[in-house]
């Protein structure tokens, strides 16, 4: 089943030393994103963190409250959030509840680095 499959994730250095970007693989889910919340909560916060959701093929609601929780972290530590790669499931998801107002999607990765 698709909410089954295990969720990895991958910290990388973006461009420049103050963009990190965390490389998701899997579902986004309740059942398995718990680990990927640990350590969003011990990470630091450069000026901008980049989801690459790209893999993502899936994600519930607890998934998005994951990365919305995120996002608020960044603003208030003087960072930004920006998620890239959103398929048009996920995309769907974030218009539904309106979460596409508030958070700043890009097509790629690349391009929301070059909004930094």
């Amino acid at each position: 089943m698709l909410t089954d499959a295990p969720l990895t994730y991958q910290q990388k250095p973006g461009t420049t030393a103050d963009i990190l970007v965390y490389v998701l693989t899997g579902p986004l889910t309740l059942r398995n994103m718990f680990d990927l919340q640990s350590v969003l909560r011990g990470a630091p916060t450069p000026k901008l963190v980049i989801f690459d959701i790209s893999a993502v093929p899936y994600m519930d609601s607890a998934g998005m409250g994951l990365i919305m929780n995120h996002y608020v972290h960044c603003q208030t530590h003087g960072g930004r959030l920006v998620v890239a790669g959103a398929n048009s499931r996920v995309l769907d998801l974030f218009n539904v509840t309106k979460v596409d107002t508030v958070l700043p999607l890009k097509p790629t990765v690349e391009e929301a680095e070059a909004g930094a």
